[in-house]
């Protein structure tokens, strides 16, 4: 089966002048300026295949952003081969276009003045899309994203997360096969990014559409994404499933546990990490969790236990540290 996106040594640098600070420093450059190359995106490889939710994570300034506009074709490749459903993004060909949408949480497409549903007619005009189907598709979105009672107001008067639900049906209401989702949930509350996460999956169910998503929130990914991609200064570290990820990069679990006793000295067990409402938080090496957990048992008196593998944002905090130090 031929994958729905294609990568191949894509690569995007940028030549950025840079001088020292100063009149004497400014009027040099007027004659002898100095570029500095910087390697947005440093030939990555990887494939998507249909249907696949995949988060695309990484610090800032990593290539995520770039990576998605060259895959949409906003941005030319410097070099390497990328291929979108057969097509080269960089023509954005009206049948690509189409096909596809990009969101970026910090963009806007509506128009401010007007109601959402003025907007959501213009994207009709836009993609030629039929007058039942339109209908029937925002109709749905509606509902999944419980926005009946806004669709009549103006843009202005939304809020953060109200307006953030517009943007992405206006994005979607031509029911493109591949969406770039540029952190679609920055700056919400948990209730809004939750809602918006659940309508990703529930498109993703209902179109079978391929998903490509960044994001700095792990709910996120945790909620939506099997398989991630990591990439750190233009390249890629880490692409496999995400519970590969977590148990090839975290070296600690973490023990949840009820005491009889809360008080009781634990630092000789492992690091505690908290200490909230009876129950106790411990940090300790993956290859001594079953030692630890017996020993706890044994010696003392616990009502309750769990273990769990390390939060996500920790492990990715540990790929970059380590990246960074090698």
């Amino acid at each position: 089966m031929s994958s729905v996106v294609s990568i191949s040594q894509l690569a995007k640098y940028y030549q950025v002048p840079e001088r020292e600070g100063g009149l004497k420093a400014s009027i040099v450059s007027l004659f002898n300026r100095k570029y500095k190359n910087v390697k947005a995106v440093d030939g990555i490889t990887f494939n998507v295949e249909a249907g696949e939710v995949v988060g695309f994570l990484g610090p800032n300034g990593a290539g995520k952003t770039t990576t998605l506009k060259m895959l949409s074709g906003l941005l030319h490749p410097t070099s390497g081969n990328v291929s979108v459903l057969g097509y080269e993004p960089r023509h954005r060909s009206h049948d690509y276009l189409r096909q596809i949408t990009l969101v970026m949480g910090n963009r806007n497409q509506l128009t401010w003045d007007l109601p959402a549903l003025d907007s959501f007619d213009l994207q009709r005009a836009v993609y030629g899309i039929p007058v039942d189907q339109f209908k029937r598709t925002r109709d749905e979105f509606i509902e999944l994203l419980e926005l009946k009672d806004l669709v009549n107001k103006p843009v202005r008067n939304l809020s953060l997360g109200e307006r953030m639900k517009m943007e992405i049906v206006a994005a979607l209401l031509h029911q493109p096969k591949v969406l770039f989702l540029d952190e679609p949930t920055i700056g919400l509350d948990v209730t809004m990014q939750r809602r918006i996460r659940s309508f990703i999956a529930e498109y993703n169910k209902r179109y079978n559409a391929t998903v490509l998503l960044t994001s700095h929130y792990m709910a996120d990914v945790e909620a939506l994404c099997k398989r991630v991609i990591v990439i750190h200064h233009g390249r890629i570290l880490f692409d496999g499933d995400l519970s590969k990820l977590v148990n090839q990069f975290s070296s600690y679990k973490t023990l949840s546990l009820s005491l009889h006793d809360p008080n009781v000295e634990l630092s000789n067990y492992g690091e505690v990490v908290s200490k909230e409402d009876g129950r106790v938080t411990l940090r300790v090496p993956k290859a001594q969790t079953s030692q630890v957990t017996a020993r706890l048992l044994s010696d003392l008196q616990v009502d309750d236990l769990t273990v769990e593998d390390a939060p996500v944002d920790d492990v990715i905090d540990q790929v970059f540290s380590q990246k960074e130090d090698a």
